[in-house]
């Protein structure tokens, strides 16, 4: 991990999710009946547990539209945007609406439709297993692969830093 990505989740205020490969690995189970069907980690449940408890602000903005990404993140307690064709824009806009600027902002995603939310944050970062033209526009890319505790990890580094800036601070 370097230092430059470190000094940039110092100054971290939102972290952006995209769901499909990051809160997921990608894949869905379709049942005869069409209803759709994915699998998450509880770990990384538990990581953007730890961001809530210190304030941090977040929000997932998906390209799909599906029932499992808002009932996920409604129990998360964490706010969704569904059906987004222009990511940059809804960036931008979510970045706006908590009063946060770009530059402070973390977007964690996977594919190609996630560059113009890479290319307008301060700190892109994709799962381990993304694809690889979207790793030319991340400052890191995560241990873990998408719905197997990328979230966790990239949570877990921002809690850490938090903490001890926390301590060194009071």
């Amino acid at each position: 991990m370097n230092k430059e990505f470190l000094e940039d989740i110092s100054k971290l205020e939102l972290v952006i999710f995209d769901f499909d490969g990051v809160f997921t690995n990608n894949k869905v189970l379709i049942s005869e009946l069409g209803v759709e069907t994915v699998i998450c980690s509880r770990g990384d449940g538990m990581g953007i547990n730890r961001l809530s408890s210190i304030g941090m602000k977040m929000c997932v903005i998906s390209t799909e539209e599906n029932i499992v990404v808002k009932k996920r993140c409604e129990k998360l307690k964490i706010p969704c945007k569904q059906n987004i064709k222009d990511k940059e824009n809804a960036v931008l806009e979510t970045c706006k609406e908590y009063n946060v600027l770009p530059k402070n902002t973390l977007f964690l995603g996977n594919d190609i439709n996630d560059i113009p939310a890479f290319k307008c944050v301060g700190i892109p970062v994709a799962v381990a297993d993304a694809y690889e033209e979207v790793i030319p526009y991340t400052k890191y890319q995560t241990k873990k692969n998408g719905g197997d505790g990328a979230i966790r990890e990239i949570c877990d580094i921002i809690f850490q830093k938090k903490i001890n800036i926390n301590q060194i601070h009071n």
